[in-house]
């Protein structure tokens, strides 16, 4: 009867013993998925709605991309939405076989971690300046992705404008460790310089502007 009794108590306390590490495995648990955060939570119906808001604010100037014919009926998605920082000279823009000189900072939507939008390529740091920009390697107007090459065809030189871009006209469903499937994009766009084929420029130093 004492064995019984002794033998009794002994697996009561091992499964009080088992129950606390149960507890406490699943309090780890649930611990760790609350404090596991997405960085881009609902990301293609957050930029399927960016592009219905952008569309509607009428303070953006709309330009169609330069692919689709302009008989063609167009989507909100088929638009970049240009606000206009600082307004260069001149009447002509880059064509399409043209060379541009351009400096620009891209960025996401607004994620998780990075409230100002996650910043994939820039070339300057910091605030913008036209002493201090930096430009991209000299590459034709149409070697920019469509939404970029949208924006580049239609600027004169000294414009500086932030160009809201839908993922249609940039990556689409594709993704890399810079930015996820569809993404929208922001870019600062200054336009240097541009000119023709056959036509030569020196090497840029951005102290020279």
């Amino acid at each position: 009867m004492i064995m019984n009794i002794r033998w009794k108590k002994w697996l009561e306390c091992v499964g009080v013993i088992l129950f606390t590490i149960h507890c406490s495995l699943f309090t780890v648990s649930c611990s760790e998925d609350e404090s596991a955060t997405e960085e881009y939570p609902n990301w293609q119906a957050r930029n399927d709605e960016a592009i219905e808001q952008w569309a509607a604010t009428s303070s953006y100037r709309k330009i169609r991309t330069y692919t689709q014919d302009e008989t063609a009926t167009a989507k909100n998605a088929d638009y970049i939405y240009v606000e206009v920082l600082e307004t260069g000279v001149g009447t002509e823009s880059p064509l399409f076989t043209d060379t541009v000189r351009v400096a620009y900072r891209g960025r996401l939507l607004p994620s998780t971690s990075y409230k100002e939008g996650y910043v994939f390529d820039q070339t300057y740091l910091g605030d913008f300046s036209w002493e201090t920009m930096g430009v991209a390697s000299n590459a034709t107007a149409g070697a920019f992705m469509q939404g970029f090459s949208t924006a580049v065809q239609n600027m004169h030189i000294g414009d500086r404008w932030r160009v809201r871009i839908p993922y249609a006209l940039m990556y689409g469903s594709s993704s890399s460790a810079s930015y996820p499937a569809y993404s929208n994009m922001i870019f600062d766009i200054a336009l240097v310089d541009y000119w023709h084929p056959g036509e030569t420029r020196p090497v840029f130093s951005a102290r020279q502007r």
